[in-house]
């Protein structure tokens, strides 16, 4: 049976290689840009649920922003920003899309966490925050949602060699990153992505409510 499946932020980096992963293995995958989906406004949110009209067996909450702040940079407008695109988008695509999973017996959910949902570093006090709490949602999902057969997981990254990492980092800072990664590299978008569909297929009959942690061994340091 073919499935469809959603993905956010799917135009580059971990989002496109999971796009083109989940297309693969022969999904129909939807992956709206801004001007279909603004995650950052409610309002846009809701009227692309309300823009759906088939079933939605996949949802891959893979969008999320980082703005770096420290504890006394942290303004209520960055902490409103950061909670919404984070936490309150994914819970809201959830919240709308689900009812149809229930009613068909199926679903794949997978919400992008990181690493820095469970360790930390400065200035990453409110990532930290949204990311651990995604991996709270997923949990609580994965029990509301399990008897309907939909399976509820979050996927935690380590550092990922992307256009943006590699925009953000020196050849010196990724390479000092490197150093303290036990497999001393990145990991290639591909990489996540081929753990991602692994969660959001029908191969997966029994793993929910975890988080999986795909980091070369960073968190293990």
């Amino acid at each position: 049976m073919k499935r469809t499946a959603l993905v956010t932020g799917g135009s580059r980096g971990i989002g496109a290689a999971i796009k083109a992963r989940l297309q693969a293995e022969g999904m129909d995958v939807i992956a709206p840009g801004r001007s279909e989906l603004e995650l950052s406004s409610t309002r846009s949110i809701d009227a692309y649920l309300r823009s759906f009209s088939g079933p939605v067996d996949v949802i891959v909450n893979n969008a999320g922003i980082n703005n770096l702040a420290s504890l006394e940079e942290i303004t209520p407008e960055a902490l409103e920003s950061m909670m919404q695109v984070n936490l309150s988008a994914p819970l809201r695509l959830i919240q709308g899309l689900a009812p149809v999973m229930k009613r068909n017996r199926y679903g794949r959910i997978v919400n992008m966490s990181s690493v820095f949902g469970m360790v930390s570093k400065e200035r990453r006090l409110l990532y930290t925050a949204t990311k651990s709490s995604l991996i709270g949602i997923t949990k609580t999902l994965a029990i509301e949602l399990g008897p309907f057969n939909i399976l509820v997981n979050a996927l935690a990254p380590g550092y990922v060699m992307t256009a943006l990492t590699r925009q953000n980092n020196s050849e010196e800072d990724i390479e000092r990153i490197s150093v303290n990664i036990p497999l001393r590299r990145m990991a290639d978008p591909a990489e996540i992505a081929e753990v991602a569909a692994f969660l959001c297929s029908d191969r997966n009959t029994y793993l929910s409510g975890q988080t999986i942690v795909v980091d070369g061994g960073f968190t293990c340091m």
